[in-house]
């Protein structure tokens, strides 16, 4: 698997970095030409969208707070951890996607500090599900960066051979994320334009990702047997997080992650003790 997934890295073009960057001039140009390049006027032109989508999306309240917690990299990290074996091309990449994702996002609320739903909105106009977030951090998304990330890496090295399947993947791939990253507005933490924006850079994070360690190949080191011991210290270590957050709310996402780290945990072990 590591080796077609190499393979398939290989193929990718720098230019493909185009599609982010135009997504994201589009959306300044819509804001330019709605006047909406000041906070108030963000929020005010997305207002009627977001309380819609919030108010449809907040009638299944359990499926929200489950796939919501992807945008968590502790959850999306732990159901990919198994590719530390498979394929530690994934991770390789999907490490670097990671650092430049959490750069990227962080710099760019402190650069917008756009008010969160819950700090510019009436609360009884909305649905909160979870955290009451009500800091000035609303763009971009955070947890869409993660999901897109995370995806595009892992979109680009499971990529089939054949043309069509190619588009039927990607269709699938992006559809995911897209319903995960929104789970954010129906949760009444972001509005649409932080969950699009956050996407696009995401996915531009992960591409970059990619590109760069085809290039310096920083990470090598990760499919080496002889760093499992300290994956499999972090991966228990992961997992006492796990267990905290199932004592504190018990989603089954929780669980899932759970029993993934324990897995691969148990294939690490395996592995390196294997004579």
């Amino acid at each position: 698997m590591n080796t077609q997934v190499i393979s398939n890295y290989s193929r990718l073009k720098p230019s493909l970095l185009f599609i982010p960057f135009f997504i994201l001039i589009s959306i300044v140009f819509f804001l330019y030409t709605q006047q909406a390049l000041n906070p108030n006027a963000y929020i005010h032109i997305q207002k009627s969208t977001f309380l819609y989508i919030n108010a449809q999306l907040a009638h299944y309240p359990g499926l929200l707070d489950n796939l919501t917690q992807f945008g968590n990299a502790l959850i999306g990290m732990s159901f990919l951890s198994i590719f530390i074996y498979y394929a530690p091309a994934i991770w390789e990449s999907l490490i670097s996607g990671s650092l430049i994702s959490l750069i990227v996002a962080s710099s760019l609320k402190k650069i917008f500090t756009i008010p969160r739903p819950a700090a510019a909105l009436e609360h009884h106009s909305f649905n909160i599900i979870g955290q009451h977030l009500s800091g000035h951090n609303s763009l971009p998304s955070g947890h869409s960066i993660t999901i897109f990330t995370t995806l595009t890496v892992l979109m680009f090295a499971l990529m089939p051979r054949k043309i069509h399947r190619r588009y039927v993947w990607i269709f699938l791939i992006t559809g995911a994320g897209l319903l995960v990253a929104f789970t954010r507005v129906g949760i009444g933490a972001h509005y649409p334009l932080d969950v699009l924006t956050g996407s696009t850079v995401g996915f531009a994070c992960g591409l970059t990702g990619i590109l760069l360690n085809r290039k310096y190949n920083i990470w090598a080191w990760v499919g080496s047997k002889k760093f499992y011991p300290f994956f499999i210290f972090l991966l228990i270590i992961c997992g006492v997080v796990m267990m905290d957050k199932i004592l504190e709310q018990q989603l089954l996402v929780y669980y899932l992650a759970l029993a993934a780290q324990v897995f691969t945990v148990f294939k690490l072990t395996n592995v390196y003790f294997k004579k």
